[in-house]
């Protein structure tokens, strides 16, 4: 039985990562950290409201209880200036990391990264050059085991406001767009299932493993045949 962190369980990955992990069976408990309650009530679930991300000291304590973190903190680009999209996606991340890091050195890492993502800094895409600075600290962070999933574009499933043009387009087409370019796309409860999953159950492969749209598709696929 595992203790599991998740952190952004507002957004609509996060969401769903918290709704598997109540449910289950491996998962005894099921921690959110968060800057607002995600409003659930379960006897697995307590929620840690947190509001500067810059700094996570204080949740030392908490984070020494949790064997897995799901970390799908994050968002779109566009939606805020550089210097912030560079905070939220590499300083917040490798602050958490280093917290729980320090709190537990047990414990697994899965983080919410992106198709594209380039550790190599060369990407004339922010996005991409971000989420692979993330990706390269958590590496050397020194976790025993660190999950990294590049979903391309990632399906709601529920209705929601896009939050831009492209995102509505790609709602709109996703039925032709999964028949044509399965390995393109991936519901958003199914990447969510996959990163509990492996977050409690590993997958038998090295320390540090990066998971491909193709790869996520695959192992949510295994994950719903076994359940």
């Amino acid at each position: 039985m595992k203790r599991m962190v998740i952190v952004g369980a507002s957004g609509m990955v996060g969401g769903y990562a918290l709704r598997y992990a109540l449910d289950h069976p491996a998962v005894a408990a099921a921690c959110t950290i968060g800057r607002k309650t995600t409003g659930l009530m379960h006897r697995k679930l307590k929620e840690v409201v947190h509001q500067d991300f810059a700094d996570c000291s204080a949740l030392a304590g908490t984070l020494a209880d949790q064997d897995a973190a799901v970390f799908c903190l994050g968002t779109y680009t566009g939606a805020v200036p550089d210097a912030e999209l560079r905070r939220i996606t590499v300083d917040y991340t490798v602050e958490f990391a280093r917290v729980l890091r320090v709190s537990n050195p047990n414990a697994t890492f899965a983080f919410l990264s992106g198709s594209g993502a380039d550790p190599t800094g060369r990407s004339r895409m922010a996005f991409a050059r971000y989420k692979g600075e993330a990706e390269n600290a958590l590496a050397a962070a020194g976790f025993p085991r660190v999950y990294m999933f590049r979903p391309a574009y990632i399906y709601p499933v529920q209705p929601r406001r896009e939050p831009n043009f492209s995102y509505r387009l790609l709602r709109a087409i996703y039925p032709a767009f999964r028949v044509l370019f399965p390995n393109q796309v991936i519901r958003a409860d199914d990447l969510a299932r996959t990163m509990v999953d492996v977050a409690v159950r590993g997958t038998g492969e090295g320390r540090t493993l990066v998971l491909e749209n193709r790869d996520i598709r695959h192992l949510a696929l295994n994950s719903s045949e076994r359940d």
